[in-house]
Parts: structure tokens; C-alpha cells; sequence
């Protein structure tokens, strides 16, 4: 087997880059796993209501993606084209978070208009620092296998920030709202922002930018570079793979709190360390990365494996009553340690995806390429975020009251059976991914040629 090239990244380069994500979790999964519950049972508008506002206010994102990979890709600075983004976006991005999980004083009318448009604007903050950041990796390195590295110290990142945000936001809720649950939102997501911020700045001065463009790539114009983009078809294909797999995990997650709210009970004694034993499973699950890999030989194949078998983990929600604990437990840990992996896999692959058009066509648009991945998050999030939403509310959801057997029942689905079908599609599209381990090798092989003309 053809032996990696010795690293680039040091690793204090590489804790630097995985820092970004630990700042980006600390958004994304506040987003992900509290707002609905806020919109719902703080904020106070129904569940109908956050659905379709998830799922109309992702038609901008559809566009602001691209559009924002474009702009990245163009950008220009002496400290390159995707770092300045990271301190630029810091501090508008931490503000509109924290005005996101904030009540306003406003009238039924007045509070829905100000959920949608601070939703609108955290999503288009969170792609303008996020899509710079993932494309920083595909120009930190030029190897696969370095990619790989640090698409895992990525994720242990993502993890960290994981943790923080499952393990501590019920707890500084409580203590910093001393019984006023909106303030103790508002409180918690300044805490968040605070530290994000401070994340991103160390991610900036601590990472390079070693991947140049060829000077051939200058001229091309952006409808050109998306043309390119979608004649790359593993790009296509992981596009669809990401959204879907978002689409999983945020169904389920959107519903979790739901479950241990009014299924399991104890919401306030169970549902943090059912999170953080999630988080400390997931982990573990990355640190197996490179033998999984080995195992399944390449990274496709270890994706739709892990996949599969997560979706199958998941069924045993539908059986699990409440006095089941560890059985709950054993189940999210078993489920936990497959999914760990895919998310440092999603991102290694977006970066090949990056390399494949450039082999290809001889056109590189990293950013572009890596829209893919925010656009996959935020679509699959809202969307996910809307099923779940919906359903709540045909099911008969009503907040903050002891719900009926028809509204446990599907909450229970949403645990289990829902995302386990998502989960079974994400594996079929995954075997549509073209880039297996052998042409990884020759990609690498040819470009290294190329740059070195």
C-alpha cells in the first residue's frame, strides 16, 4: 500500500483547527437539541408553527450556501481565503445566538416575526463562518490520509462542544434562570458565545492555509464553478448523503428531550447523562476510525456499515419502556459508538470530493465543495427539525401537560422508528459514492504531480 507523505500539520495546528468545531458544536447543537423545545415550551408558539418555519426559512439557505462558497473561494487576504472568515463572523454570530434563545416583550404576532427573522440570521452567520472553516482543511494539507487525521481531531472537537452543550445546558438553565426558564436560556447561550468566540479567534492564529489554487483556476467565473460542481458527481452524491444522515440525527435528536420529558420521566435526573454517555460513546467511536476503516476497506464502505448498523441499534427504542433504564442506556451507547465515526468520515470525503473536481476538471473550488457540508447540516436540521415538529403536532402534542397515548406513541417513533428508515436511505445513496480507497491513492498520486510542474 502506498505510504503517506510525512504530515504538514503539527499538532498544535491540528487541536488549533479542531477547536473551530468545538465553537461550532457549542451553536449547532444548542440549535439543534434546545430550540424546538424552547420555541415550544419557553417562547411559546406551537409545534406546527416551528415546523413550518424550519422548513421555509431553509429555501434561503439552499441559496445563501453556494452563494457564500463562491464567496470564499474568491476571497483574498494576506492571511489567506478561508482564516479571516473565522474572526470576521465570530462576534455577529455569538449576538444573534444569543438573541435567538432571548423572549421578547412582543405580542403573539411580534414574538413570530422576531423567531423567524433572528432564525434566518443566525442560520446565514453560522454558514458564513462554518463553510470557510470546513474548507480549511482541504487546503491545510494535500493528503487524504492527513485529511483524515484531521477530519478525526475535527470531530473530537465536535464532541467536546457536544459535551458541553448535552452535558451542562439543562443544569445552567436551571441554576442561571433560578426559575425563570427564558432567562436561563438567554444566560446559558451567552455563556456559549462567549466561549465560541473565543474558540474561533485561537482557531485563526493557530491554523495555515498550504494548498494553493493553480493559477489557471483564477479565471473562472462562479456559474462556471458551478457547473463544474455539479458534474462532480461523488460531490452530488455525498450532498444528498449529508442531508439525509442530518435529517436522521435531527429527527431523533429534536425528539429527545420530548422522550425523557414525558415517556421516561426524571427528565431533569436522566436526560443530561443519557447525553453525555452518548457523547463519551461517540468518542470512543472515533478513536476506532482508522480500524474501521481497515475493517471495511475505505472510507464508503465504512460509512454505509456504521450506518446500517446504527439504524438497526435504533429500532430498540420502540421496545423500551420506562423503567428499562439500562437498557435505554446499553442501547445508546451500542448506537452511539457507530454513529461516532461518520461525521470525521462526511468531512474527509467532502475534501476528496474537492480533489476529485480539480483531477477531473482541473478546477478547484474547495469552499464551493465544502457548502456542501453546512448546507447538508442546515438542511438536514431544518428538515429533520420540521418532521419532527409536525409530527408532534398531528400526533396531538400539547406543551407542558401529560400528553395522550396517541402523542407518546409517536414520540417514541421519533426515537426510533422514524430515524432507523432515514438511516437505511442514508446506505443506499452511499453506494452510489464513486471515490473508493484505490482511486483516494491515484488522486493524491496525480495531483502531487501536477503541483509539483
Amino acid at each position: 500500500m502506498e505510504q503517506l507523505s510525512a504530515p504538514l500539520t503539527g499538532l498544535k495546528e491540528k487541536i488549533a483547527y479542531a477547536c473551530g468545531d468545538t465553537a461550532s458544536v457549542l451553536y449547532y447543537r444548542s440549535f439543534a437539541m434546545f430550540l424546538m423545545i424552547f420555541y415550544t415550551d419557553v417562547f411559546g408558539i406551537s409545534a406546527q408553527q416551528v415546523g413550518l418555519m424550519f422548513l421555509v426559512t431553509r429555501i434561503w439557505d439552499a441559496i445563501n450556501d453556494p452563494l457564500m462558497g463562491i464567496v470564499v473561494d474568491r476571497t483574498q487576504t494576506r492571511d489567506g481565503k478561508f482564516r479571516p472568515w473565522l474572526k470576521w463572523m465570530a462576534i455577529p454570530l455569538g449576538l444573534v445566538s444569543i438573541a435567538l434563545f432571548t423572549v421578547p416583550d412582543l405580542g403573539p404576532q411580534g414574538k413570530l416575526v422576531y423567531a423567524w427573522v433572528t432564525y434566518v440570521l443566525a442560520g446565514m452567520l453560522y454558514t458564513a463562518i462554518n463553510i470557510p472553516y470546513g474548507a480549511l482543511m482541504g487546503v491545510m494539507t494535500p493528503h487524504s490520509d492527513e485529511r483524515t487525521v484531521l477530519s478525526s481531531f475535527r470531530y473530537y472537537g465536535a464532541l467536546a462542544g457536544d459535551l458541553v452543550v448535552k452535558g451542562l445546558t439543562i443544569w445552567l438553565v436551571t441554576r442561571l434562570g433560578a426559575g425563570d426558564e427564558a432567562a436561563g436560556y438567554q444566560r446559558t447561550l451567552i455563556v456559549f458565545a462567549v466561549l465560541a468566540s473565543l474558540l474561533f479567534f485561537f482557531t485563526f492564529s493557530g491554523t495555515r492555509e498550504r494548498v494553493q489554487p493553480q493559477p489557471e483556476d483564477h479565471g473562472s467565473s462562479w456559474w462556471q464553478d458551478l457547473g463544474y460542481l455539479l458534474r462532480n458527481r461523488p460531490w452530488v452524491v455525498l450532498s444528498v448523503m449529508g442531508i439525509l444522515m442530518l435529517i436522521w440525527v435531527s429527527v431523533r435528536g429534536g425528539a429527545t428531550l420530548y422522550y425523557f420529558k414525558y415517556y421516561i420521566g426524571n427528565y431533569e435526573k436522566w436526560t443530561a447523562w443519557f447525553l453525555v454517555v452518548g457523547v463519551v460513546a461517540n468518542c470512543a467511536g472515533v478513536s476506532l476510525l482508522k480500524f474501521f476503516t481497515g475493517l471495511f476497506r475505505g472510507k464508503r464502505n465504512t460509512f454505509a456499515m456504521l450506518t446500517l448498523l446504527a439504524s438497526l441499534a435504533q429500532l430498540m427504542y420502540l421496545v423500551i419502556t420506562p423503567d428499562q433504564i439500562a437498557l435505554l442506556f446499553g442501547t445508546e451507547i451500542v448506537m452511539s459508538l457507530f454513529t461516532g465515526p461518520l461525521f470525521a468520515l462526511f468531512w474527509s470525503m467532502v475534501a476528496d470530493t474537492a480533489d476529485y473536481g480539480e483531477w477531473k476538471y482541473g478546477r478547484r473550488t474547495t469552499g464551493l465543495a465544502f457548502s456542501a457540508g453546512t448546507f447538508s447540516q442546515k438542511a438536514g436540521w431544518a428538515i429533520g427539525g420540521s418532521i419532527a415538529s409536525f409530527l408532534l403536532g398531528f400526533y396531538g402534542y400539547q406543551a407542558n401537560v401529560e400528553q395522550s397515548a396517541e402523542a407518546i406513541g409517536g414520540i417514541r417513533s421519533l426515537m426510533g422508528l422514524v430515524p432507523a428508515l432515514i438511516g437505511l436511505a442514508t446506505v443506499g445513496v452511499t453506494l452510489l459514492y464513486n471515490i473508493d480507497r484505490q482511486l483516494e491513492l491515484q488522486m493524491e498520486r496525480e495531483l502531487r504531480a501536477r503541483h509539483a510542474v
